[in-house]
């Protein structure tokens, strides 16, 4: 048979019409003990797998990082401490491509720091996979970071003045070699200094041979939060990776405070003046998964009242309302609730394409939404539709979507939109495209709804999208909304030197 690139087709990277997921990060305490000795009667080969189930922080690790692998599919990491030196495996791939059996018992030790990645900040390779491990002669220092620092260029020329190499381009190495710089002051001491370095957001989980470290960023810009579990403790960027490994949920890590773990329990203390804060206002919109509550706000409540708001700003005569898959069927629950709509599910996602799959023509490429998604024909066939969707950033899914209702036979397509235009980059930990490219930022919205072919559009008002986040939690009163408004908690660099900070 022959190769397909001679067939003149060729294996593509998709370039989705979404905002990519950032990181997620995982840490894991297990406070050492002794398993009892072997019971009269049990095999040897029972004994062994009882040990490695149970006090095996890397497996706790693992199953974490499954729950948050929506953050982040480019690689998979984790690093593990015996109390004398850390271990890790990682590679490129799903945390099912990278972790197999052999490599989950080959990590023993009662610490483990995990990651997941989507490339923000240095290219998808595996010398960006995290978590990244310095070990040096005052020991191992392993560190994965959701997020991204708006000052690594001049960070790392700094290091790199003073003779610092450096085997990535990921701003995550940059972190591992100010801890190390510092590391002689004392664990406290060198990751002050360091965060008190870093301007951005960031949400890092530390470990070193004996205690592991969370620490989130002044503005709190990316979750954080500690659980609970039999014989010890979890870091971890949603509660849903908690209860993934049948913890408890304690409390989120607050904006500006460093928690140290270790055999006594969890130390915290503040690194820096408390700052108004400033949650990513798009981890309720798009990336957290459903069953999360991130800042006491639970995340499925938040998408819900997002779709009341839209009810009650853009409403619209209709037969049924339908959700985008997965992210926007929480919003359309909510429309349909508060229109007195009836909501059906109109639209099935293939669970089974990946970022990748081969097509022979551009045209073909921009086609794979059809192969990704499909109307219901009894659902939406001569009826009018109101369908709703987390966000709009090219426009190119949003167009496929309603050539595949009208396919269908939907008489009428409504668009909207849980929140509001998406008019400028992020430089936070979110991969969003330049400027140029967001649609929203060169078009109005009836020029939008023209682009995409659909019968009305409009988007939640950044207002109605803040108060329905608000009214699941009235203490959580900050957001970053800068990807509407261009208003951002501290200032960036733009996109400077060819480097798109996103």
């Amino acid at each position: 048979m022959r190769n397909n690139m001679q067939k003149g087709y060729e294996l593509v990277e998709e370039e989705e019409d979404k905002l990519r997921d950032e990181c997620g990060v995982v840490g894991v305490f297990l406070n050492p003990v002794q398993p009892q000795s072997q019971e009269a009667g049990s095999s040897e080969h029972e004994y062994e797998a009882y040990s490695a189930a149970d006090f095996n922080a890397a497996t706790q690790a693992y199953y974490a990082l499954y729950s948050l692998q929506h953050r982040g599919q480019d690689s998979a990491g984790i690093a593990v401490s015996n109390g004398e030196s850390i271990q890790m495996h990682k590679a490129m791939g799903t945390i099912a491509e990278v972790f197999k059996p052999e490599h989950l018992m080959g990590l023993a030790g009662h610490i483990a720091c995990g990651h997941v990645r989507y490339a923000t900040a240095g290219s998808a390779s595996l010398e960006n996979a995290q978590p990244i491990l310095l070990q040096s002669r005052l020991g191992g220092v392993a560190v994965a970071h959701n997020g991204q620092l708006v000052n690594y260029e001049q960070l790392r020329e700094m290091l790199e003045e003073a003779g610092s190499t450096f085997a990535s381009t990921s701003d995550t190495e940059v972190i591992v070699k100010l801890i190390a710089k510092s590391y002689k002051k004392g664990l406290e001491r060198a990751l002050t200094d360091t965060i008190q370095m870093i301007k951005g957001s960031f949400a890092l989980v530390v470990s070193t041979e004996k205690c592991l470290i969370g620490a989130r960023d002044p503005n709190g810009i990316r979750p954080l939060c500690l659980g609970k579990v039999e014989n010890g403790w979890i870091l971890a960027s949603e509660s849903c990776a908690i209860d993934a490994v049948n913890g408890t949920f304690v409390r989120d890590i607050q904006p500006g405070e460093i928690v140290i773990i270790n055999e006594d329990g969890v130390l915290s203390f503040e690194f820096g003046e408390r700052t108004a804060k400033r949650t990513c206002i798009f981890e309720y919109v798009y990336f957290a998964r459903p069953d999360s509550i991130i800042d006491g706000i639970p995340v499925t409540e938040a998408r819900e009242r997002m779709g009341a708001c839209l009810a009650r700003e853009s409403g619209v005569p209709a037969d049924v309302v339908i959700g985008v898959p997965d992210s926007g069927l929480g919003a359309a629950q909510g429309y349909a609730r508060e229109a007195g709509i009836p909501y059906a599910s109109g639209i099935v996602k293939n669970k089974y394409i990946g970022r990748t799959f081969i097509a022979p023509t551009q045209k073909e490429r921009e086609n794979m939404v059809f192969v990704k998604l499909n109307a219901v024909k009894s659902v939406v066939d001569g009826k009018r539709v109101v369908v709703i969707d987390d966000s709009i950033v090219r426009g190119t899914t949003s167009r496929r979507l309603v050539q595949i209702l009208r396919r269908a036979g939907a008489k009428e397509v409504h668009f909207r939109i849980s929140s509001p235009p998406v008019k400028f980059p992020c430089y936070f930990g979110i991969n969003t495209p330049t400027r140029n490219e967001l649609i929203s930022s060169q078009h109005s919205e009836d020029e939008i709804c023209k682009e995409i072919g659909a019968d009305t559009l409009a988007f939640i008002s950044a207002e109605g999208m803040m108060e329905a986040c608000r009214a699941c939690n009235p203490e959580q009163y900050g957001f970053c909304k800068g990807c509407f408004t261009g208003e951002y908690p501290m200032s960036v660099p733009g996109e400077l030197n060819g480097r798109r900070f996103s």
